[in-house]
């Protein structure tokens, strides 16, 4: 998979791929890189409990999740990150053990409970 990062004016960077533009900035007018690396976690948690409900007719009107991001108040760094699945009261309560565990399932999740190495470097090329 490959992303070309593109600096678009201003602090608007954007990622271009599969012929999608993702724009971040960090003036408010779009997230910034780091509110979008967080709103991955629960949006890739989310894409594991639709299919998770939709593989057994339940619907998902009424479900939602509740992100909610703890920081160190020293470091201001993130320590947790709770997701909150929030279910209407015909849920089946033999399913909501499951649907956390299919929510645990985020790709997001598994590369940063396994993070990947780094390679940063600069390469020179011609303008066309």
């Amino acid at each position: 998979m490959e992303l070309e990062i593109v600096f678009s004016g201003g602090a608007r960077v954007d990622a271009v791929t599969n012929g999608m533009v993702i724009t971040t900035n960090q003036d408010g007018s779009a997230p910034s890189p780091f509110g979008l690396f967080l709103a991955s976690i629960g949006t890739c948690a989310g894409i594991y409990v639709v299919g998770f409900c939709q593989q057994r007719g339940i619907p998902t009107d009424g479900i939602r999740i509740i992100q909610r991001v703890n920081r160190s108040p020293l470091t201001h760094m993130v320590e947790e990150i709770e997701l909150d699945i929030q279910v209407p009261p015909d849920f089946p309560e033999k399913y909501k053990e499951a649907v956390i565990r299919a929510a645990g399932q985020c790709a997001v999740k598994k590369h940063l409970e396994n993070p990947p190495a780094f390679d940063v470097h600069v390469s020179v090329v011609e303008r066309a």
